[in-house]
């Protein structure tokens, strides 16, 4: 895939603790390395107090590149913290009652692991994405993987967008590259030393140029 108007775009993920300090900074180095269409508030604690105040400082880097911001789980969020929707971690169970809940124009995404029934359900019920994965080989979860199949199939059959996510590889988005919308990237480049050369790796594999 070398066209860039018909490459997957990045989806970033934060990782799930960061210092408040340094990231937002961080990521606005990422952001103005390479196009992103969304980022996902992911941290990892349950302290309202914490998650509000990381979601000021990265709404402040996000919307003022026109860069949408969505928060994992917390759904009471959204509206509160002056959001553009939330990422469910639970299949397609609460789709229906979230979409109510936030209006028509709210982003709200589903992750539904591997499954195909959650993942059409999940579109059923008005989700504006659905996403799989790992896709690659993670000692986190239960060892369930989504495999290229899926997707291959999926975008031969349903339109809604998908997201493929969770210990991606070079190898591995060129491989999901022609059957992906997005491309959830989080510890893929938090990980690293550099993270603004680990994500400008990943966008140059997904044009098909790495």
């Amino acid at each position: 895939m070398s066209d860039a108007q018909d490459a997957p775009q990045i989806y970033l993920i934060t990782p799930p603790e960061f210092d408040l300090s340094s990231y937002p900074d961080q990521l606005a180095r990422c952001l103005d390395q390479v196009p992103v269409a969304c980022v996902r508030l992911a941290l990892g604690t349950k302290d309202d107090a914490r998650i509000a105040k990381a979601a000021d400082a990265l709404r402040e880097v996000t919307h003022a590149r026109d860069v949408a911001l969505v928060i994992d789980s917390h759904m009471l969020m959204v509206e509160r913290l002056g959001l553009d929707g939330v990422h469910l971690q639970d299949g397609s169970r609460s789709v229906a009652k979230v979409r109510k809940a936030l209006g028509p124009d709210a982003i709200v995404g589903s992750f539904c692991a591997n499954s195909r029934h959650d993942g059409m359900t999940a579109g059923e019920q008005s989700a504006d994405y659905v996403s799989f994965g790992p896709v690659g080989v993670t000692p986190l979860g239960d060892g369930r993987q989504a495999e290229l199949e899926l997707f291959e199939w999926w975008s031969m059959m349903i339109e809604v967008p998908v997201v493929a996510e969770g210990a991606l590889s070079v190898d591995l988005i060129r491989k999901l590259a022609p059957h992906s919308d997005f491309f959830g990237i989080g510890d893929e480049i938090w990980a690293t030393d550099d993270p603004v050369s680990a994500l400008g790796s990943l966008h140059q594999a997904m044009l098909g140029q790495a």
